[in-house]
């Protein structure tokens, strides 16, 4: 954007939008308006419970918008989220939905495209418009405390200074509104947390009639409306004219990022490098740990580790993870003999004969014959044992012996599962000393690990997409002993009755009516699947033809492609639109 050509920015008028004038962008798509994270950060009203038509995300969450007109007695108009006409005061902070005058967008320098409405959709610009996923926002922080990350150089409303991190640019935010809000990423922001926003192309609507671009979503407010507490309808002397045609009109020229020399790269890096080593002189590593790193670990350090949780949750499966051939005793089944091993009177020499246990024999055997590969002992429903079976197992534990006969080869390690006693009302209270013998890890199958799994075990794509569009509130429900209850392993079941019946109607007897109810009405909507757009089996009509909630849809079940498919599914989404980008990139980076 050069800025002899830049355009001027303005506001709907009152006519425009409820007038004898509305432009037809109006009267074709109405008057709520998503509003963006930035924009709630900097003052935008945004309404909990109202969403643009068919979008189930956070960032379809409407808001006020401010007009350029006078309401009457110094008042200006506003947008509700409702997107009914209110009026406003002359110096408040109201969200502002920019719009410029455009004779012809494509002799804009910005992506020009058909969008699903039917008016032309225009990527012009760039902004800080949404919260990263979590995990990006950890990176984010981590090397902004190091000081590591680079610098663009170009700032968003005087306050907030742009970083580039692998390619992408984001800003870094305080949450300064005394009221908590949850914003797109599900998170419910709180004063003084700070956060981190992605600069994304601003997306806008062409509307042939009134020869404006319109902004799709409320960007930003920047300051009052209006220093006087009152407004005549003189538009260009407000400060919100002066803000859109100043500090916004900067920040929307794209930052420019040269390629570093490879003199400067080198440089940089080997500050990069004392950087590190004064703040980690121990030479640590630091940053999050899954839990399944935690039991890795664990279990490399020749420490017992008991795994906390329900049942569903997945516990065993963890543990096959790291030996797929471990060696499984459910203790709430087990006897003396089956886990300490027997004697037994041997009539021809008068003489009692130690017979190891059978787990022992095994796991000694594979111990033997892999000496440089670590075997697990997986005492399983360790809570749910008779408190006679959990003193035998706190000996094998505490010394490494069975029945002070048979040492546990060295490369054997022990690991405990159990559901705490708020989950089982057949589980006991494990002893303290035999407690502290162990590491704790607490499992908690998340939304995100279970899509992460899904994807690697061939979960049914239907099943997939599903759990990720309702993003995870239909991948537990409540046991109440009387119906089926949906959970991680129900699901998993759910997947291979799909798999070998193709009819969603018998999930019922796994994860009960109206989870069933709500998975045929999802799989009953349009969806151009994954096989289909690898093959291009599809027409432009079909896709035209999506709504909102299907676009969201097939984006889910793209997002399972692998990396073979990665290419040709991120293509076809980017057609979807780039809210839909950025819900498909979330979930892949969560691989």
């Amino acid at each position: 954007m050069k800025e002899e050509t830049r355009p001027r920015l303005g506001l709907l008028s009152e006519d425009q939008v409820f007038g004898d004038r509305r432009i037809g962008l109006i009267q074709r798509l109405g008057t709520r308006t998503a509003v963006s994270d930035f924009a709630v950060l900097s003052g935008a009203d945004i309404s909990d419970s109202e969403h643009t038509e068919d979008d189930p995300s956070g960032r379809g969450r409407t808001g006020r918008w401010a007009l350029s007109s006078a309401a009457g007695g110094g008042d200006v108009c506003v947008v509700n989220a409702s997107g009914e006409r209110r009026v406003s005061y002359a110096n408040a902070r109201e969200g502002m939905r920019p719009v410029m005058e455009c004779e012809d967008p494509s002799r804009l320098e910005g992506q020009v495209r058909e969008d699903i409405s039917g008016f032309t959709e225009v990527l012009y610009g760039e902004y800080p418009q949404y919260v990263t996923d979590r995990q990006t926002a950890r990176q984010l922080e981590s090397e902004y405390a190091a000081g590591s990350l680079r610098k663009t150089g170009k700032w968003y409303e005087a306050e907030h200074e742009e970083y580039i991190f692998r390619e992408h640019k984001y800003i870094r935010a305080a949450y300064s509104a005394e009221r908590p809000r949850q914003l797109s990423d599900g998170r419910v922001y709180k004063k003084d947390d700070f956060l981190w926003l992605q600069v994304e192309p601003v997306r806008w609507l062409w509307d042939p009639g009134a020869r404006l671009l319109v902004s799709q979503t409320v960007i930003s407010c920047g300051p009052g409306f209006r220093s006087g507490n009152y407004y005549d309808g003189a538009f260009e002397e407000t400060e919100a004219y002066h803000f859109l045609n100043t500090a916004f009109a900067e920040g929307l020229v794209p930052s420019m990022v040269r390629e570093m020399t490879g003199e400067e790269r080198k440089q940089y890096e080997e500050e990069m490098k004392e950087k590190a080593k004064k703040r980690n002189p121990y030479g640590l590593t630091f940053g999050q740990v899954s839990e399944e790193d935690i039991i890795r670990g664990a279990i490399e350090s020749d420490i017992a580790v008991f795994l906390h949780g329900p049942s569903s949750e997945g516990k065993s499966a963890r543990v096959k993870q790291i030996d797929p051939t471990c060696e499984i005793i459910y203790l709430r089944n087990a006897t003396p003999d089956s886990l300490n091993g027997r004697s037994v009177y041997n009539q021809s020499t008068g003489e009692m004969i130690d017979i190891p246990p059978t787990w022992y024999k095994k796991v000694k055997a594979k111990c033997e014959a892999e000496p440089d590969k670590f075997h697990v002992v997986f005492f399983d429903e360790i809570n749910n044992a008779l408190p006679s079976i959990q003193g035998m197992a706190f000996n094998i534990v505490l010394d490494r012996e069975v029945n002070g006969l048979w040492k546990l080869p060295p490369n054997a390690r022990v690991v405990a599962a159990g559901n705490d006693m708020q989950d089982s009302l057949a589980a006991n209270q494990i002893a303290a000393p035999f407690f502290n013998r162990f590491a704790h890890v607490y499992i908690e199958t998340t939304t995100e690990k279970w899509l992460q799994w899904a994807r690697k075990n061939q979960i049914h794509p239907a099943i997939y997409s599903f759990i990720a569009y309702k993003k995870g509130e239909s991948l537990r429900s409540r046991y109440d002993g009387i119906k089926p209850n949906a959970d991680p392993r129900k699901w998993e079941m759910a997947s291979r009755m799909l798999y070998a019946t193709g009819q969603p109607e018998m999930l019922r007897a796994l994860i009960g009516e109206e989870i069933t109810d709500e998975f045929v009405q999802f799989c009953s909507q349009p969806v151009i699947t994954l096989e289909k757009v690898i093959k291009g089996d599809y027409t432009e009509e079909e896709v035209r033809a999506l709504n909102t909630s299907e676009r969201y849809a097939t984006t889910m079940g793209l997002s399972q492609a692998n990396e073979e498919e990665l290419e040709p599914a991120r293509e076809f989404v980017q057609r979807l639109g780039t809210e839909f980008l950025a819900v498909f990139d979330t979930l892949r980076s969560a691989r």
